[in-house]
């Protein structure tokens, strides 16, 4: 039996891929390079398309013995989200949609969704529980809200047991060396600082140092990318089990603030990294932490590489040897 990822050649999704073939799992992946590289995909078969083709899809479930799916395949951009929400429905929505239909044909009722805390908006308690309002403040987190809520609904009506897994920021890089992180744009900081440490940008931008937080910048949760992965992998072992639905938070256990990640970051690289304080984003929280106690006790789930200094280590590892992304190597 085979595991289908969707978004497998994204940056968390070619990380799920690597774990899933380190414990010798069948895989196939699905994706249409619109963000995702080739080269990330280490393993299984890829099957270059999109979600919101039919023929593809059919194509995909015909030729493979699929019993569970990782679904990763999504736009997630918050920025963007807000001046293209058509766009974000579209690929988002009405892809995961697609994809559901197809499952139900072919009789595939396990799926894991790559969700996001953004579906939270502004938490109304620090760290953030499950149980707590989910009220997006932008189009990507509202998109995603609906893809959960469209899994319930074919739980309900077809059987088809989901896990999704709400997280934050996710860092790092394989231990290997062989995949990183790599988007165009780039938006997460940590890379955006490794940018800055290798002379692609003039400095890094704080937004904001009068926050309510000890040093005065924005606090959040960082994951390693290869813990992420490991959830998802868990996940799937569940719903295999036969567990019921779910949704559960990924967390650190810990928040880092801007200047924290800047901090580490000079002393990882030893580069001096010139740091600008600009004026506050609108929209952009205090302090964003997950709870993750549910899903350490229902999943097993045990963040190996919690130590902001290491995720920074092994993202700089991978940015030195590849400083020019994916591309670089097409």
């Amino acid at each position: 039996m085979a595991v289908l990822v969707t978004g497998g050649a994204g940056y968390i999704g070619s990380h799920t891929v690597a774990a899933l073939v380190e414990r010798g799992e069948e895989i196939v992946v699905i994706d249409n390079l619109q963000q995702g590289h080739r080269e990330a995909v280490i393993g299984g078969k890829l099957y270059v398309g999109d979600l919101r083709d039919a023929d593809v899809l059919d194509t995909v479930f015909k030729e493979n013995n699929i019993d569970a799916v990782i679904h990763f395949a999504a736009n997630s951009l918050v920025g963007e989200s807000m001046k293209l929400p058509g766009k974000y429905y579209h690929n988002n929505v009405y892809g995961t949609l697609c994809l559901l239909e197809k499952m139900n044909e072919y009789n595939v009722k396990k799926i894991v969704f790559s969700s996001t805390a953004a579906t939270y908006g502004e938490p109304e308690n620090v760290p953030i529980d499950e149980l707590d309002r989910t009220v997006p403040t932008n189009a990507y987190g509202e998109t995603k809200l609906a893809m959960e809520k469209m899994m319930k609904w074919f739980d309900t009506a077809h059987g088809i047991k989901f896990v999704s897994l709400r997280y934050f920021n996710a860092a790092g890089a394989h231990e290997s060396g062989r995949i990183g992180e790599d988007h165009a744009p780039e938006t997460h900081l940590v890379p955006i600082v490794l940018q800055a440490a290798l002379g692609q940008r003039p400095h890094i931008s704080v937004f904001g140092d009068d926050y309510g937080t000890p040093d005065g910048t924005c606090i959040r949760d960082y994951i390693h990318v290869s813990d992420l992965a490991d959830a998802h992998v868990l996940a799937v072992d569940r719903l295999r089990g036969g567990a019921d639905s779910a949704v559960y938070n990924l967390g650190n256990g810990q928040g880092f603030s801007v200047k924290e990640v800047i901090e580490i970051a000079r002393k990882v690289t030893s580069r001096e990294i010139p740091m600008i304080i600009e004026p506050r984003r609108a929209g952009d929280p205090a302090v964003l932490v997950a709870s993750s106690s549910r899903a350490r006790n229902e999943l097993g789930w045990n963040p190996k590489r919690n130590q902001l200094e290491d995720i920074i280590r092994s993202a700089w590892t991978w940015h030195q040897a590849n400083p020019g992304g994916y591309s670089a190597k097409d």
